[in-house]
C-alpha cells in the first residue's frame, strides 16, 4: 500500500512504535479489523467490540503473518512490531485520511436520505465502462466501514465511489474528512434519522457538511427536483450541477408561496415503466439524447441514472459509455431485487425503509401483473411524528391497486389504519413475524407479486427467506 510504512503509520495515527528499527520502513499489504481476514504483511487493528476485544487476537494474527498491529494496550513479549495508540478506532480514521491523501485517484462521495447504495451501484456501473473503479461494498458507509473501504483502494484503481451514511450532526465531517471527495453527490433530503436531525432542514445541514472537506475545485451534483437541495446553487464558489425529471424547473407549494426549484443541467424525459423488468427513459446531456432501458423498476432509478450521467459527464465518459453502464447495472440483495419462485415474484426490498422509499416501492408494486401483496413493517428513527408518517404511507395506497397488506409492528398499525381509510385493500396485521409468515404462506399463490419492506431492525430478511427457500433467482 502506497506510503503505508510502519513509520508513516505511527506518525499518521499519533502513535508510538514498538519494534525493530529496521522494520519501520516496511510497507503493509492491507488493513483489517477482523483477525480471520489477516494475510501476510497486513496491519491488524485491534478494536474493542461489544462482545469481543480484538486485542486478544493479536498473538494469533502475528502467527498468521501480520506485519504489525495497532493496539490500545502495551504488549508484553511482542514478537512483531506494534503501534500503541489511545484509541484504535480514532487511529483508524486518521490512517484512512492519511492514505487517501497519498493516492492519486478521483473520489466520488455519495450521500442522501434515500437511494445512496443504489446510486452508488449505478455510478460505479457507468464509470467502470472507462475506468478501473473501486466502490463501497454493501453498505460499508459509516465511521468503521468507510475507512475499511478506503484501505482497499490500490494504485491500479482510477476512481473510488464511496458511500457516506450518517444519523447525526458531525458525522459527515468525520466521514468526508477521510474521503475528501472530488465530486459530491446528494440524492435527496428525505424523512429519516429525525430522532437526531429533527427536521429536513437539519438533515440538509448535516448532509452538506461534506462540502467543507472536498478537494479544491470539487464538483457538487444535486437532485434538482428536491426543494431543499435546490437551495444549494453555489458551493465553495462553484455552481452546483443539478439533475431531475423534465426540462422545466419543478415548482412546489410552500407556506411562503410557490417555490421554483433549480434549473437542471441534466434531465430525463419519456419515462415509461416496463412492468417490473425495468424503466425506459431518455437522458438529456449537453444537447445529446441518450435513450436507456434501466433494468430495474421504479422512477427513482431514473434519478440514479441521472446522477451517474452527471458524474460520468464530469469524468469524460461518452454517451455510449453512459448508456452501456446504465443498462448493465445489477440489483443487490434487499434493494428492489426481483426473485422468482413457484410462479410468483418477490420484490426483496427489505434492507431499510423510510416514508420516501416506502412510497417508491409501493409504486413499483403497483406496476405488477396479477395479485399485488405488500408485506410491510415499522420504519425507524422518524422522531415525534412517527405515527403520522406511518399513517401517511398507508393513505398512499389510494388508487394503487394493491390487493392485500400483511404487516407487523406497533407502528405498522398506523400504516394499516391509513390503508383502510382510502382503499378496499385486504389488511392483515400480526403481532409477530412468525404469525405473518404462517398466514402469508397459506394466502400466496402462483401469479402473485409480493413486496417485502421494512426498516432493517425488523429483520424482514426472515420473511424473504421463508418465501424464497430453495428458490432459483
Amino acid at each position: 500500500m502506497k506510503n503505508m510504512t510502519l513509520e508513516h503509520i505511527a506518525k499518521a495515527c499519533d502513535g508510538v512504535y514498538f519494534g525493530k528499527e529496521e522494520d519501520k520502513t516496511k510497507e503493509i499489504a492491507g488493513v483489517v479489523i477482523d483477525s480471520r481476514q489477516v494475510e501476510k504483511d497486513y496491519l491488524f487493528i485491534a478494536v474493542k467490540g461489544e462482545k469481543v476485544d480484538g486485542h486478544k487476537f493479536i498473538p494469533d494474527v502475528m502467527e498468521k503473518g501480520a506485519l504489525a498491529a495497532l493496539s490500545e494496550q502495551k504488549l508484553e513479549d511482542a514478537k512483531s512490531p506494534y503501534i500503541l495508540v489511545d484509541s484504535t478506532l480514532e487511529a483508524m480514521k486518521k490512517l484512512a485520511k492519511f492514505y487517501r491523501e497519498s493516492l492519486d485517484i478521483k473520489v466520488v462521495g455519495i450521500t442522501g436520505s434515500v437511494g445512496k447504495t443504489s446510486t452508488k451501484e449505478m455510478i460505479a456501473s457507468v464509470l467502470s465502462q472507462k475506468y478501473n473503479v473501486h466502490k463501497t461494498e454493501g453498505n460499508f458507509n459509516n465511521e468503521i466501514g468507510l475507512p475499511l473501504t478506503i484501505f482497499k483502494i490500490r494504485e491500479s484503481h482510477q476512481v473510488a465511489v464511496l458511500e457516506m451514511g450518517i444519523s447525526d450532526f458531525g458525522e459527515m465531517h468525520r466521514l468526508a474528512s477521510m474521503a475528501q471527495p472530488d465530486i459530491c453527490v446528494i440524492t435527496n433530503i428525505g424523512l429519516c434519522h429525525l430522532e437526531n436531525l429533527i427536521t429536513r432542514d437539519g438533515i440538509l445541514k448535516a448532509k452538506t457538511e461534506c462540502f467543507e472537506h472536498m478537494r479544491p475545485n470539487g464538483t457538487v451534483i444535486l437532485n434538482g427536483d428536491d426543494d431543499k437541495l435546490s437551495t444549494q446553487k453555489v458551493v465553495n464558489g462553484k455552481p452546483a450541477i443539478f439533475y431531475g425529471i423534465g426540462e422545466a424547473p419543478k415548482q412546489v407549494e410552500t407556506k411562503q408561496g410557490v417555490q421554483v426549484l433549480a434549473k437542471k443541467n441534466v434531465y430525463a424525459t419519456d419515462i415509461e415503466a416496463v412492468g417490473l423488468q425495468g424503466t425506459k427513459a431518455v437522458l438529456h446531456i449537453d444537447n445529446k439524447e441518450i435513450p436507456v432501458e434501466i433494468p430495474i423498476a421504479g422512477e427513482h432509478n431514473v434519478y440514479n441514472a441521472l446522477a451517474a450521467a452527471c458524474v460520468a459527464r464530469e469524468l469524460g465518459l461518452s454517451a455510449d459509455e453512459i448508456k452501456r453502464g446504465v443498462e448493465q447495472v445489477a440489483t443487490i440483495g434487499g434493494r428492489t431485487n426481483l426473485i422468482h419462485k413457484d410462479g410468483m415474484i418477490i420484490i426483496d426490498d427489505c434492507y431499510n425503509a423510510n416514508p420516501v422509499s416506502m412510497r417508491s416501492s409501493i409504486d413499483v408494486l403497483s406496476k405488477a401483473q396479477g395479485r399485488k401483496i405488500a408485506v410491510l413493517g415499522d420504519m425507524g428513527e422518524l422522531g415525534a411524528d412517527e405515527k403520522e408518517l406511518h399513517h401517511g404511507v398507508g393513505t398512499y395506497f389510494k388508487g394503487k391497486g394493491i390487493d392485500a397488506l400483511f404487516c407487523v409492528g406497533e407502528l405498522a398499525k398506523e400504516l394499516a389504519a391509513g390503508v383502510k381509510e382510502v382503499s378496499d385493500t385486504e389488511v392483515y396485521h400480526f403481532d409477530t413475524k412468525s404469525q405473518l409468515i404462517k398466514q402469508l404462506q397459506q394466502y400466496k399463490k402462483s401469479g402473485d407479486t409480493i413486496l417485502v419492506k421494512a426498516s432493517n431492525f425488523m429483520k424482514f430478511k426472515e420473511i424473504v427467506a421463508a418465501l424464497t427457500e430453495s428458490c432459483d433467482k
